[in-house]
């Protein structure tokens, strides 16, 4: 069926570690024919920080911040740009994970950064938020068993969870499609990506939400 309206140009997925955001990304980047915008990786400083070594958590958060801006600063989008672009993150992420890791002092110093790169950086037209319980991601982090979140606590888990549901009930900066991945898996179950992306193909503006129904995909508005 033929589109109405017209598609975001740029996309940002989103949600706690293990969810499943990279994986749609892609999947979402190549049905587009879409710039995909991987988060910044090879932060030096994030074993010190798992391993809860002193200072680690401001090392750890300022190299983030830097990397994240220095990568969006470079992206051709905004209103005039015909590019399409689909990110695995947003640049409020960052500060996101700041006021969970760092102490009162350090945030106040990260804030006068994050704030003045803040203001340099587009929003996108779109950001898909992945939700699931912690429940879900502790069992998903075990079974990756990635080397550098061996560290990662269940406590963690759990208070990641908790800001990111906090972060998204005020989002109002873009358009957001909240959806729960509890009971759908996109990789192993073709039906579960054919739904969602038909969803992705379908007008969203302001909040809306994607919950599964019966053990189906199925759209709420």
């Amino acid at each position: 069926m033929a589109n109405f309206f017209e598609l975001p140009r740029y996309i940002a997925v989103e949600g706690p570690i293990r969810v499943g955001k990279s994986t749609l990304a892609q999947i979402i980047a190549t049905q587009m024919n879409a710039q995909r915008v991987i988060e910044p990786e090879g932060n030096s400083f994030l074993k010190s920080f798992y391993e809860g070594d002193a200072g680690a958590a401001f090392q750890t958060q300022f190299s983030f911040l830097i990397a994240r801006f220095e990568q969006l600063k470079a992206l051709e989008a905004g209103p005039t740009s015909q590019k399409r672009i689909v990110a695995d993150y947003i640049f409020e992420k960052d500060k996101l994970f700041a006021c969970i890791n760092l102490t009162d002092a350090e945030l106040e110093i990260y804030n006068r950064y994050y704030n003045h790169f803040r203001e340099h950086l587009p929003t996108p037209d779109l950001v898909i938020y992945l939700q699931a319980s912690p429940e879900v991601l502790k069992k998903r982090l075990q079974k990756k068993n990635a080397p550098g979140e061996a560290g990662v606590s269940e406590d963690y888990i759990e208070e990641v969870a908790k800001a990111y549901e906090h972060f998204f009930f005020h989002y109002t900066a873009s358009d957001l499609l909240v959806v729960n991945t509890n009971d759908i898996d996109f990789v192993d179950r073709d039906q579960d990506l054919k739904e969602l992306l038909r969803r992705l193909n379908e007008p969203i503006k302001g909040t809306q939400y994607y919950l599964p129904l019966s053990g189906e995909a199925a759209a709420s508005a």
